[in-house]
């Protein structure tokens, strides 16, 4: 397309005329950008337009770009994000006009901005928002979270569009027929586009809150649908208005809304919802559009009816006339009057065809129209029933797989629900342990760092003892070789000996006979005699050097058996001296662990008689947790005794179980010691003297570790000590920890409430003292009293104040904390910190009364200013820990977090301008009391200065005990306070917090 004729037809579209956009002007800028791929040209010539000097121009401008984001080329948006920014500045002029075109052009501009910035961050959706169910789902990427944003930016698209709408109708006046004016077109020719984009976004937006109400509570989009119920609404009423112009009924075909809005709760109501469709007639596009006759068409017809004419004339007069009808010389017969009759006749016939042929065409184009407008109807039904069946299908699917997904769902539900009953008693025991254990847990480390210590020296005892069996245990196996290498070696000598004795006795034998044999060869053979003589003694001889070595042998044979019983009582001698010495070492590990533990328990007993050097935090309930942990351990001990008594090398159990013993037994002492600080003196004291017969117990218990008789002394006496001070510890328990859980919630309201009342009624006292004041007092102590009265009135609005922060807070701690449970149930699960409001709401209250009791008795002149000074400090410590429970399980980014914060800085100051108040008025009147020592002699005013001397040293030395009675009472406040309120180490407000808090005020 030429760059020229497009550059044309924008400048035509977009004039100075009130007139409507004409559509053939538009479908050539829109066919330009598609032939070019951008809107480089259009707004080349745009820019050259007078836009913010001419509001027609703008609003004809601003319903061209619309049409161009619609259906033109897809880089027309890409083109248009630079001049963004002066469509914004543009809209922002145009808004600053109140009457005209200015409050249109401004909407307009604005809702273009919309629609670009829209189609930019969600780059699926085409500028004419047309899309599938899938392609929508698609553009949700499966996510909930992108469905929700998007639904939330749809309603922000769709709320601008309407916006137009109802402005365009509200510049309209509606009492006369705008519809059918060039200026009533012009304005709602625009609203054809919004009609389209409504259509759409509405669809979307029904579709899209049906699948966000199957996956989220219907809780979470009370805000969607509240915002979707006020659009419906408005998108109804301007349907609604908009089918009743007689503009709109010949160029769209309005859909209109149900009666009712979708129901969201009610999933299969998704199957009732019709997308509403708009159609527009290809002939009715727009005004321009209508058939027009053009002057060739008339020619044409006029030819075409002429031939008819002749036609039928010669039907009717024959061929002749055909070729001069006018020649009435050739027709024979015919007079002069009576073709003058006959052409008269001839003409009315003529005029008569004449007016059946315009009434024919008349008809015919009546009949033309209603044939194309019964076209349109038709086709637009068959677009309608076409969408509805691709609709049906689509739902069909959707319900088909959101059938299969339900059923899934079912029986995940039930096998979760079946689940879910044991998670939860699992859960619940599971946090009944986790409280027990954590208990425990605080006493373990508490006393972890001693028992390493103690086991440290302990376990290299043992390994000592340990070593030295092994040296006596290798010493005992070299022994063993040695006595075996011995018995071997005697074995070997003694066998070899036994055989050369048998050989020497066999040989002794075969001699005998051999002499025998002789002897018999003397009595038979005198003969030889002598030659026999010589060979017996020769035989005596070596019968004789046989003897000795048999003597010999003998000899060894005895030494070797001496050596060898010598050698088995060595080694039976070593034998015994090893376990012996193991043995002793074993009683000596177990004395020195006795002895130690002893030493733990004398001196956890010596520490008793001190109690002021017990500074560590104890209570009841600690004390019970030891005494059950010294209880186990007693068991433990008495089970590991009687393994060693089976087992007597076996004594590690039993050295860790008389250690663990000692230390905890040293630990329920110094609790008892710190329960007894707190306990009223009658409970005291019988804990303190059940605490020392249990360590007595303890140490005789202990004694009998020696004794091999110590299964007759089997811990009854300990046992029952340990009873005894877990009952009077049961007693001693505070009476906080009684209140019902479920009572805490009320508490805590009832609480707060109290304080506000105190508030109030403390203000209200101060007011009246006020007037009081006025009425009965003069000069200086009027002046005194109505500054003291003021800032303590201003104390307590800032305290007021403070109180309904600390509410707010409250409420969005349990709002955020409490999840499916009620509040009350929330306080009960946090019965610790529930506590802690309920302590910080009774200090306030209290301190609050106590305040204005001392500010009526110093305006009265009978108070003292120091009394109205320490109230206020009191005060302001009360609200510093009352604002330190309040934001223990606050979010630190929380607005009403800062405002309590900031309430509570509010407080403090004002406890300053009282303080400031109160010293200031006590100098006043000190000023006014001064002493007159124009009378007084030397001597007097002498004796006047030693006695002042005198008092100055007393105050000074009753202000030290003061304050060291001070500390310790606030010492004990906080402890008490801890014990019945429930404050915990990194769970709850700490007393050292609020005692800095108050000594900051000082």
């Amino acid at each position: 397309m030429d760059v020229s004729k497009m550059t044309v037809s924008i400048n035509k579209a977009i004039n100075t005329q009130e007139v409507a956009v004409k559509e053939k002007h538009a479908r050539t800028c829109i066919l330009g950008t598609h032939h070019e791929k951008g809107a480089q040209t259009f707004w080349s010539v745009v820019n050259r337009l007078p836009l913010s000097s001419n509001a027609v121009l703008c609003w004809k401008f601003c319903h061209v770009f619309h049409k161009l984001l619609r259906d033109g080329h897809p880089n027309v948006l890409k083109d248009s994000l630079r001049y963004k920014n002066e469509l914004s500045d543009m809209s922002r002029m145009w808004g600053h006009l109140s009457e005209g075109y200015g409050q249109l052009c401004s909407i307009y501009l604005r809702l273009l901005r919309t629609k670009m910035e829209y189609h930019t961050k969600n780059p699926r959706f085409p500028g004419n928002l047309q899309m599938s169910d899938r392609q929508l789902d698609e553009a949700g990427e499966s996510d909930v979270n992108n469905f929700f944003q998007l639904t939330v930016e749809m309603f922000d698209y769709l709320e601008c569009e309407l916006n137009l709408f109802q402005t365009v109708f509200n510049s309209l006046d509606m009492s006369r027929s705008v519809s059918v004016t060039a200026a009533g077109q012009c304005r709602l020719a625009p609203l054809i586009q919004v009609i389209l984009d409504c259509s759409h976004l509405y669809d979307y937006t029904v579709k899209l809150l049906f699948k966000l109400h199957s996956c989220l509570p219907a809780d979470t989009l009370q805000g969607h649908r509240d915002r979707f119920m006020e659009q419906f609404t408005k998108l109804k009423d301007l349907f609604y208005r908009s089918s009743n112009l007689q503009y709109f009924k010949r160029l769209i075909q309005i859909p209109q809304l149900p009666e009712n809005p979708p129901n969201f709760l009610r999933a299969s109501a998704l199957s009732e919802h019709i997308s509403p469709v708009v159609v527009i007639p290809a002939e009715a596009s727009s005004p321009d559009s209508e058939p027009v006759l053009e002057k060739d068409d008339l020619v044409d017809m006029d030819a075409s009816q002429q031939n008819l004419f002749d036609n039928k004339f010669d039907d009717i007069f024959g061929s002749s006339f055909s070729s001069d009808p006018f020649n009435f010389n050739s027709q024979n017969g015919v007079n002069k009057d009576e073709k003058d009759h006959l052409i008269g006749q001839l003409y009315r016939e003529v005029s008569e065809l004449k007016a059946q042929l315009e009434n024919m065409k008349t008809e015919s184009q009546r009949a033309m129209l209603q044939l194309k407008g019964r076209v349109s109807e038709l086709e637009a039904e068959l677009a309608e029933q076409r969408h509805l069946r691709q609709q049906a299908a689509d739902d069909s699917e959707f319900l088909r797989a959101e059938l299969d997904e339900l059923k899934k769902k079912r029986e995940d539900t039930e096998k979760a629900q079946r689940s879910l009953t044991e998670i939860e008693r699992r859960a619940q025991a599971n946090e009944q342990r986790y409280s027990k254990l954590k208990e425990k847990y605080s006493e373990l480390v508490q006393s972890h760092a001693d028992l390493l210590r103690k086991n440290a020296e302990v376990t290299k005892q043992v390994s000592m003892a340990r070593q030295a069996q092994v040296d006596l245990e290798r010493e005992k196996k070299e022994l063993e070789d040695s006595f075996q290498r011995i018995s071997d070696q005697a074995q070997r000598k003694t066998q070899e000996q036994t055989e050369v004795l048998e050989s020497l006795k066999q040989e002794l034998a075969t001699s005998k006979q051999e002499l025998q044999i002789v002897q018999g060869s003397l009595e038979t053979s005198a003969q030889s005699e002598a030659k026999w003589a010589g060979q017996i003694a020769e035989l005596e001889k070596e019968r004789s050097s046989l003897a000795h070595a048999v003597a010999r042998r003998e000899e060894e044979l005895s030494a070797l058996q001496e050596q060898l019983e010598h050698t088995q009582r060595e080694l039976s001698s070593a034998k015994e001296s090893v376990c012996q010495l193991a043995k002793d070492q074993r009683k000596m590990l177990l004395a020195e662990s006795r002895k130690a533990a002893e030493q733990v328990v004398q001196e956890a007993l010596r520490q008793l008689e001190e109690p002021t050097l017990i500074s560590c935090a104890g209570s009841a309930d600690h004390l019970l947790s030891k005494v059950k942990s010294v209880s186990s351990c007693l068991e433990q001990l008495e089970k590991s005794w009687s393994c060693y008594l089976a087992r007597p090398e076996d004594i590690s159990g039993l050295l860790h179980s008389v250690t663990l013993l000692a230390h905890l037994t040293s630990d329920t002492m110094a609790y008892v010691s710190t329960t007894c600080l707190r306990a009223p003196p009658e409970p005291a004291d019988s804990l303190t003297e059940a605490c020392k017969q249990f360590g007595k117990e303890t140490l005789l218990y202990l004694a009998f570790l020696e004794e091999e008789g110590m299964q007759e002394n089997d811990g009854t006496a300990v046992k029952s000590c340990l009873n005894r001070i877990s009952a009077i510890a049961e007693e001693l328990l505070p009476r906080g920890l009684d209140i019902k859980q479920e009572e805490l919630g009320d508490l805590v309201d009832k609480e707060m409430a109290a304080t506000s009342a105190a508030i109030k009624t403390a203000t209200a006292r101060i007011e009246e003292m006020l007037s009081k004041s006025r009425a009965g007092d003069t000069g200086v102590q009027l002046e005194v009293n109505e500054r003291i009265l003021g800032s303590c009135t201003s104390l307590m609005q800032a305290i007021q104040v403070l109180i309904v922060a600390s509410k707010d807070l409250q409420r969005e701690i349990v709002e955020s904390g409490r999840g499916t449970a009620s509040p009350k149930e929330f306080y009960a699960k946090n019965s610790r910190w529930t506590e802690g409001l309920i302590s910080a709401s009774k200090a306030v209250g209290w301190g609050a009364t106590v305040m204005v009791d001392a500010a009526d008795l110093v305006v009265q002149g009978r108070g003292k200013f120091e009394e109205l000074m320490v109230c206020s400090h009191e005060i302001a410590a009360s609200t510093a820990q009352l604002v330190a429970a309040s934001k223990v399980k606050a979010d630190k980014d929380s607005p009403n977090l800062a405002q309590l914060q900031q309430a509570s800085r509010g407080v403090n100051q004002a406890t300053a301008t009282v303080v400031a108040s109160t010293i200031s008025g006590k100098s006043q009147i000190e000023e006014t009391d001064n002493m007159d020592f124009s009378s007084m002699t030397l001597t007097q005013i002498k004796r006047q200065e030693m006695d002042s001397q005198v008092r100055v040293l007393e105050l000074e030395n009753d202000l030290q005990k003061e304050r060291q009675k001070l500390g310790e009472l606030r010492k004990k406040h906080y402890e008490l306070a801890g014990v019945a309120e429930g404050w915990e180490e990194g769970t709850e407000a700490s007393p050292p917090a609020l005692h800095e808090a108050d000594t900051g005020k000082e």
